[in-house]
C-alpha cells in the first residue's frame, strides 16, 4: 500500500507522524493498541444465556486507499513482534 491513504483507529482519523508512522508497507503506532484476549467458558456461558456481553477493549485499524480508481477500505489485523 503506497500514500495516499487514510487511517483510522477506532473510527478516528489518525495523523501521519503523529498517529503513525508508515515504514515500508507497515504501520506503527507510538501507543499499544489493545486486543481483546479469549473468552473463558464463563463469559461465554453468560454471553449465550443473555446475562452479560463483553466489554473488552479492542482497537480496530481500518485504512481507505485509491486503487485502479477506485477507493477501497481494509480492516488490518495486528501482527506481533517476532523475537
Amino acid at each position: 500500500m503506497r500514500p495516499p491513504y487514510e487511517v483510522f483507529v477506532n473510527g478516528v482519523p489518525q495523523v501521519a507522524g503523529t498517529d503513525y508512522e508508515a515504514v515500508g508497507s507497515t504501520l506503527l503506532f507510538p501507543r499499544p493498541l489493545q486486543k481483546e484476549g479469549r473468552l473463558g467458558f464463563w463469559r461465554w456461558l453468560s454471553m449465550l444465556l443473555g446475562i452479560a456481553g463483553t466489554y473488552r477493549k479492542h482497537d480496530s485499524v481500518t485504512v481507505v486507499y485509491t486503487h485502479g480508481g477506485q477507493k477501497l477500505v481494509a480492516d488490518l489485523v495486528r501482527s506481533e513482534p517476532t523475537s
